[in-house]
């Protein structure tokens, strides 16, 4: 398995159907008015720079990459195919999106996720990398479903 990391086609078929998945996905695993993954149409926004790991044709991982200001930007749509859970992918793609993020200038990253059992593998990803659960930022609330990671570059 190669895995290539690049800049998403938002055109693409496969990029469009694992950005549903994963919006889908969060939708059902949140409770009412806690979720907060961007569509399609969200991912589009010129501050958002959406990456897709790709093992030849077959789409392994979407992640995104959203300034805030000029030296903070924020994690979004991490997610890995169904088909190449637990192969590292993740960590590659969060790799390639901190990467980015220090390209840009950007010297601090956050993400806002859930709480439970469907969040603790990308919880588990985050504070192996350095994430720490912090205030909220943006425009979101900390709640007992919703909290807040940070990252110094």
């Amino acid at each position: 398995m190669t895995i290539a990391i690049r800049a998403a086609d938002l055109g693409d078929a496969q990029v469009i159907a694992l950005i549903a998945s994963h919006q889908r996905d969060m939708l059902e695993a949140s409770p009412p008015g806690t979720s907060f993954a961007l569509d399609l149409s969200g991912l589009q926004d010129p501050a958002v720079s959406v990456l897709a790991a790709w093992d030849g044709k077959a789409l392994a991982a979407i992640g995104a990459l959203k300034r805030l200001a000029p030296a903070h930007g924020e994690l979004k749509s991490m997610r890995t195919d169904a088909a190449f859970l637990r192969r590292g992918i993740a960590r590659l793609m969060l790799d390639a999106l901190i990467d980015l993020a220090r390209d840009q200038g950007i010297t601090r990253l956050s993400l806002e996720t859930g709480s439970g059992e469907k969040f603790e593998p990308a919880l588990a990803l985050y504070r192996q990398r350095g994430f720490a659960i912090g205030p909220a930022f943006a425009d979101y609330r900390v709640t007992e479903f919703n909290q807040c990671l940070h990252l110094d570059l």
